[in-house]
């Protein structure tokens, strides 16, 4: 609906019957008129089909970045305590001779 309502054929029908001169507004009654043109069923459900496919693999993919996004928090956390842990370092025995 969006695609058609904002097509340049819809435009230029309802300017066609706009009333009003400073803010024209569509006839509601010619607006009703405009053909929608619907494709058949079996396209439809294509159409569906396809929405589904993108839908699926979209929320697989997101899956696969939140597991990621963990991994490389936890890769992280562990590089930046390895970093921050200051153990006493104690010198080598000395040699007594």
């Amino acid at each position: 609906m969006y695609y058609i309502l904002s097509s340049d054929n819809f435009f230029n029908f309802d300017n066609q019957y706009a009333k009003g001169a400073k803010m024209p507004r569509g006839d509601k009654s010619k607006i009703l008129e405009y053909f929608v043109p619907i494709p058949p069923l079996a396209i439809q459900n294509e159409i569906v089909n396809i929405l589904d496919k993108f839908t699926e693999l979209e929320a697989e993919l997101e899956a696969e970045l939140e597991a990621e996004l963990e991994a490389r928090r936890k890769q992280y956390e562990h590089y930046r305590d390895k970093l921050l842990t200051f153990n006493e370092i104690t010198p080598p025995p000395s040699k007594v001779r």
